[in-house]
């Protein structure tokens, strides 16, 4: 299981704006710092697994940061309408489009993804795989 995920940003304000427009509606909840943005989803009461937190840092050798080649970090969202509607929340918040949201023939039916980078680079998709939702026509 994966305990924590971490990108390093530069500009924090500029890195909480881009992420504070969908994080939280994915239930995230943010705690700044001296060392970055910390995002976590409360655990519920008697929860025993709990999704991995995401962490925005400066790096630690106080280098620049730079993004990582084929890095990507995913996060998933209940339905193909919010996919949407958060991909166009990053990009107003500075992200930039690396896909718009919709149906891969490379993937199953069932895929719906948008793809962006944060301000930093950093590569993030926001995806739905709900068998509930509509499938990929044809």
């Amino acid at each position: 299981m994966i305990g924590y995920i971490t990108v390093g940003a530069d500009d924090m304000a500029v890195a909480e704006t881009f992420y504070s427009a969908f994080l939280p509606r994915l239930g995230y909840r943010l705690d700044v710092s001296p060392a970055g943005l910390s995002w976590s989803i409360p655990a519920a009461t008697g929860q025993r697994v709990v999704p991995p937190d995401f962490y925005v840092k400066p790096p630690f050798n106080g280098e620049a940061a730079s993004t990582g080649n084929g890095s990507m970090v995913a996060f998933q969202v209940r339905t193909q309408a919010l996919v949407r509607e958060l991909h166009a929340a990053a990009l107003a918040a500075g992200g930039g489009n690396e896909g718009a949201p919709g149906f891969r023939a490379d993937y199953s039916a069932c895929f719906y993804v948008g793809y962006l980078r944060d301000p930093q680079g950093n590569k993030v998709a926001l995806f739905c795989n709900h068998p509930d939702q509509p499938t990929r026509p044809g």
